[in-house]
């Protein structure tokens, strides 16, 4: 019984390790989140993430993680109809 509690720890630590590193893409999106405007004259060199387009049918809010061409991180949110309309 001794023997499994280190064991225990040690895996309870791994997890605590796993959950305090974040995807790039995630971490990306808990920074400034610009609200997409047709005005904007976006730099997208390279799209890192977008969101899944949920199955329900209205519209609805989706982020979009990409770097511009200096390198730099942006999230963009944006509106999109759901796929859950049928017919699409």
């Amino acid at each position: 019984m001794k023997a499994l509690i280190p064991l225990a720890l040690a895996g309870l630590s791994c997890m605590a390790a796993a959950e305090g590193r974040m995807p790039a893409a995630e971490d990306a999106t808990t920074a400034q989140v610009a609200r997409y405007d047709y005005s904007m004259d976006l730099d997208i060199a390279r799209v890192i993430h977008t969101d899944e387009i949920p199955d329900v049918c209205e519209v609805v809010p989706i982020r979009m993680v990409y770097e511009d061409s200096r390198g730099e991180r942006h999230t963009v949110e944006y509106s999109v109809m759901g796929r859950g309309c049928g017919g699409f």
